[in-house]
């Protein structure tokens, strides 16, 4: 079964899948974070602007097969057809569908943004209800 995580309280959503898609990478797991087209566009930006020392190899959905194979981090609006199932990071209002298939979900959920909260609690109780286990990370007890 998919081990589910809430991140709560990222001050910069953005800032945060940066951090975490370096993370992931440095840990030689694949990565999907699905989002908007805007917000994909911005990530890709960030990811592009990270030090060199922080550089995180990743693609959009739409790039080539053997581009999407070779990253490690897969920017996509859905990850129904990913051919990574290890860890998915949502940035969307939604459950993403097809997150069954994946290892760990870890939902980020904004700091100040109640609408964002409160679609995260939606998602939270969505999860619950089909009897995942849910483990949750107070950002800011961990310094974000």
């Amino acid at each position: 079964m998919t081990e589910v995580a809430f991140h709560f309280n990222a001050p910069d959503k953005l800032a945060y899948a940066c951090r975490f898609a370096r993370k992931v990478q440095r840990s030689g797991s694949r990565l999907v974070i699905t989002g908007g087209p805007d917000t994909l566009a911005a990530l890709d930006r960030m990811l592009w602007l990270m030090a060199p020392q922080d550089f995180v190899a990743h693609c959009l959905a739409s790039a080539d097969e053997e581009q999407v194979l070779a990253s490690p981090v897969l920017l996509a609006e859905d990850a129904r057809g990913s051919l990574h199932h290890e860890v998915l990071l949502n940035l969307t209002d939604a459950v993403p569908e097809g997150f069954g298939r994946f290892d760990r979900l870890v939902e980020v959920v904004s700091a100040d943004d109640e609408a964002d909260r409160l679609q995260a609690r939606t998602r939270w109780r969505h999860y619950a209800s089909r009897g995942y286990a849910i483990t949750r990370h107070d950002l800011v007890l961990k310094g974000g």
